[in-house]
């Protein structure tokens, strides 16, 4: 077995501990075609867990198989129940720096609702920075409080050095997270007032639930709150504050150039080294469950649907071929519905369209939004055995 250097660390102390022979190299792309959709390129993943600072990472994650330009549809800003979470952090956000009239470099914006709820409510002059940024969808898109570049990351492109730096739910598509980690430093330009806020995905808690739906091509680096942590400070950031958030889905960290004292939250790597040794049998359990929970319901003849046409749902559908057995897969993000998901050629519906065909079970694919869906299954008169993974 290859033992691969640490893209966190430079460690040779990794090994492997999860394998999928075939998956979707994109999972949030927007395809119009069912047989485009059924043969979307697949590649390996292998996951390998590093002993000495905690990074789960892809070692045969090929970047180039990606492409972040193209029609891809990630935001989840239609949900309420994200909605009121993003809020939230903006407000956390507004209530811990004063970001009036001050630069803030967003890296990896999305369509850009984060930021520009962060302009209005504090005043800042927003920068966003993502290549699937489309300025239609925004209005007021690069006015004089905010403006985009439509391209990857890239500190010779960024003209001011910003006060602020915030980046969501992009590190975890970054396979050389040191040097991306080393750029920001580079943009904040031997500056020590520069507040940074990072919003990542949490892998500790993949690895307890067995959760593969939590596992992608484009994820590529998977980190807890010791992990992350231990990368921003071996590039000469303190973490001021890290802690989880959204059902503990989340890490909310907060740092700043130079030294700051280590927090009890990053205390973490003994617990993730016992989490990562479990993890290859938790993770064939919990497939073998969710394949009998659909198999057997399909075998007795009922609808199966699923709720979310994202990362999560298409992982679902493909990592045990389980999309011919789904009914319905759906989605309330109106730019995903009459799309096909990568890999699986399923069709995203909107709500409303179960009405026609009533699924007899709704597997939810995040439970944080259980409340929320059934609220609306029940507003629709439909009353389904409704779980969530």
């Amino acid at each position: 077995m290859t033992a691969y250097s640490c893209p966190a660390c430079g460690s040779h102390a990794t090994g492997e501990i999860y394998r999928l022979e075939s998956i979707p190299v994109q999972s949030c792309i927007l395809l119009d075609d069912p047989s485009e959709a059924r043969d979307f390129p697949r590649r390996p993943i292998e996951l390998h867990f590093c002993d000495d600072c905690g990074l789960v990472f892809n070692a045969l994650f090929d970047l180039a198989m990606v492409d972040y330009a193209s029609t891809t549809e990630e935001s989840q800003h239609f949900s309420g129940t994200f909605n009121r979470f993003a809020k939230e952090l903006v407000e956390e956000i507004a209530e811990t720096d004063e970001l009036g009239g001050r630069k803030v470099l967003e890296i990896g914006c999305g369509k850009g609702d984060f930021l520009q709820e962060l302009v209005q409510r504090t005043g800042a002059l927003g920068l966003g920075v993502d290549p699937g940024f489309i300025p239609e969808r925004l209005p007021g898109a690069n006015g004089t409080e905010i403006r985009f570049q439509r391209e990857y990351f890239d500190p010779q492109t960024i003209a001011d050095t910003p006060d602020y730096v915030v980046c969501r739910h992009t590190l975890e598509h970054i396979p050389d997270v040191g040097p991306f980690i080393g750029d920001i430093s580079k943009v904040i330009d031997g500056r020590d007032d520069v507040g940074i806020f990072f919003e990542t995905p949490d892998v500790a808690r993949v690895l307890d639930e067995g959760a593969f739906w939590d596992i992608y091509y484009e994820h590529c680096s998977y980190f807890t709150l010791g992990s992350h942590a231990r990368l921003f400070r071996r590039n000469g950031l303190g973490v001021t504050r890290t802690y989880l958030a959204y059902d503990d889905q989340y890490i909310i960290q907060y740092a700043r150039p130079g030294e700051a004292p280590s927090l009890p939250e990053e205390d973490d790597l003994e617990r993730l080294r016992k989490l990562a040794a479990d993890f290859p049998v938790r993770v064939d359990t919990v497939r073998k469950k969710w394949k009998e929970f659909v198999e057997t319901r399909h075998a007795a003849g009922k609808r199966v649907a699923i709720w979310g046409g994202g990362s999560k749902g298409v992982s679902f559908c493909t990592t045990d071929g389980l999309g011919p057995m789904l009914s319905h897969v759906v989605d309330i993000n109106p730019y995903k519905q009459g799309k096909y998901l990568p890999g699986a050629g399923l069709r995203v519906s909107a709500p409303e369209d179960l009405a026609a065909e009533p699924p007899d079970t709704v597997i939810v694919m995040n439970p944080v939004y259980l409340p929320e869906i059934g609220a609306q299954l029940a507003s629709m008169g439909l009353n389904p055995e409704l779980t969530a993974v």
